[in-house]
């Protein structure tokens, strides 16, 4: 078993490098299908933000209600979720606008688990890979004897390219990921505001 693990160990982290490049690939992808995404719901969101509650003042549902009719944002498809079930009453109608808050929520939290996993490991990984490198530079020196000093020195060079590949990986997976997050608060901070709205038109229209 110790021969195993020392002979796995000596292998170097040339093959964590190749991990790494596949996760970068990974997230990447993900931070692109994630900018589409939010991307085609900004404009559409911004409108509803600004003109949803001068309407519900003045009492014009059937303008809010064309408004949202085409709304591909998580805010439009929750008001007009809404609107299609004023009948409920204002317990059955909160509990509506809950359900579909958590149900678009999700949808807006997609994949974001991706980036938040390579913002917290991609470094250990690197690292891990790093390590490996520095005990197959050191066995390299050992088996050289005193004419391998260049060959460690390259040796441990090369396998701190995995700890930098991680940080580079690590690095915009995080920023991305609280990018995303604070758009999510944002978007579900508008949407319960569009809600509260909703339910206090319907209580002044039932009395």
């Amino acid at each position: 078993m110790i021969q195993a693990i020392k002979t796995f160990a000596l292998l170097g982290g040339d093959w964590v490098l190749y991990i790494l490049i596949a996760l970068s690939l990974w997230g990447l992808a993900v931070i692109w299908d994630r900018f589409l995404f939010f991307g085609s719901k900004a404009k559409d969101a911004e409108l509803l933000g600004n003109k949803i509650s001068e309407l519900f003042a003045q009492g014009k549902l059937q303008q809010i209600q064309k408004m949202v009719e085409k709304s591909s944002s998580s805010e439009g498809i929750i008001l007009r979720e809404g609107l299609s079930n004023l009948s409920l009453g204002r317990e059955g109608l909160e509990s509506l606008l809950e359900s579909r808050k958590i149900q678009e929520k999700l949808a807006l939290e997609k994949n974001l688990l991706v980036l938040g996993t390579l913002g917290n490991n991609a470094p250990f990984i690197g690292l891990f890979g790093t390590v490996l490198g520095i005990i197959k530079a050191f066995n390299d020196l050992a088996i050289a004897g005193t004419s391998g000093p260049t060959i460690v020195m390259r040796g441990v060079s090369e396998a701190l390219v995995a700890t930098a590949m991680g940080l580079l990986i690590a690095i915009p997976a995080v920023a991305a990921y609280n990018y995303f997050q604070g758009r999510i608060k944002r978007s579900m901070l508008n949407a319960d505001r569009l809600s509260r709205l909703l339910l206090a038109y319907a209580e002044k229209k039932k009395r």
